[in-house]
C-alpha cells in the first residue's frame, strides 16, 4: 500500500483538525494517508526543515494568516511557501486561505506558484477530495474565488509595478496616505505622484480615493 503524507499548518487549531479527519478518511485506490499538523509559523518551518533530510511531504497544506488579526508578526504562510519551495521542491504547496482578495492571491501565485490555493469558504469535503486527487494527478487545483481572481487579472491591460500594487492595496484596508511611506517604503512625494498616475490609468481623475479603490477592485488589482 502506498502511503500518502500530508502537511496542514494553520493557528486555528480546529480547522486543523477538521482537515486531518476528513483527508485521514478519503478513499483512494490502495493509499493510506497519513497527515501531521502544525499551528505556528515557528512549529511548521521545523516540519518542512525536518523533512528535507527524513521523508518529504507530498502535500503542504499553508494558511495564510499563522497569527491573529491584532497582533503583529514578521512571517505568513507565504512565507513558509517561498521556503518550501527553496528546501523541498518536489512537495506540492497547496495554499487554503480565508484570504480572497485578488492582492493576496495574485502575490501568492507569483511568489510562491502554488499546485494549489483554496479560499476556505469554497471548501467542503468533495472539494478537497477533488482538490488532493488532481494535485497528485500533477494539475494545479484553484477553487472558484480563486479562478474568478486569476481572470480578471489576465483581463487587464494596465501594467503596474509592485509599488503601486501596495499603494492600491493599503488604501483599500484603510491605511491613511499620511502613513503609506511606512509600508511602500518612498517618499511621500513621490507616493502622492504615483496616486495621481494611478487615478490617470484607471480614468478615475479628480476623483477621490475611493473611487480608484471601488474601479481597481473592478478590475481586480484588488
Amino acid at each position: 500500500m502506498k502511503t500518502l503524507r500530508i502537511l496542514a499548518i494553520d493557528d486555528h487549531e480546529m480547522t486543523m483538525l477538521g482537515y486531518k479527519f476528513i483527508l485521514e478518511r478519503l478513499v483512494f485506490d490502495d493509499t493510506n494517508i497519513i497527515v501531521d499538523t502544525a499551528n505556528t509559523f515557528d512549529t511548521g518551518k521545523a516540519r518542512i526543515e525536518e523533512s528535507v533530510n527524513s521523508f518529504k511531504y507530498d502535500i503542504i497544506f499553508l494558511d495564510v494568516q499563522l497569527f491573529p488579526p491584532d497582533e503583529d508578526q514578521p512571517h505568513n504562510g507565504e512565507d513558509l511557501g517561498v521556503l518550501a519551495r527553496k528546501l523541498v521542491p518536489e512537495s506540492k504547496i497547496v495554499f487554503m486561505s480565508s484570504f480572497s482578495d485578488n492582492y493576496r492571491i495574485n502575490s501568492i501565485l507569483k511568489s510562491v506558484d502554488p499546485d494549489g490555493y483554496l479560499v476556505k469558504t469554497d471548501i467542503d469535503p468533495k472539494t478537497l477530495e477533488d482538490a488532493i486527487k488532481t494535485i497528485i494527478d500533477g494539475t494545479p487545483y484553484y477553487s472558484a474565488k480563486v479562478l474568478s481572481a486569476i481572470r480578471k487579472k489576465m483581463s487587464n491591460d494596465i501594467i503596474l509595478d509592485e509599488k503601486d500594487k501596495k499603494i492600491l492595496y493599503h488604501l483599500s484596508i484603510g491605511t491613511k496616505t499620511k502613513d503609506l511611506e511606512n509600508h511602500v517604503q518612498l517618499s511621500s512625494s513621490s507616493i502622492e505622484n504615483r496616486k495621481r498616475h494611478l487615478k490617470s490609468l484607471f480614468g478615475t481623475e479628480n476623483k477621490n480615493d475611493l473611487a480608484l479603490i471601488l474601479e481597481a477592485k473592478k478590475r481586480g488589482f484588488i
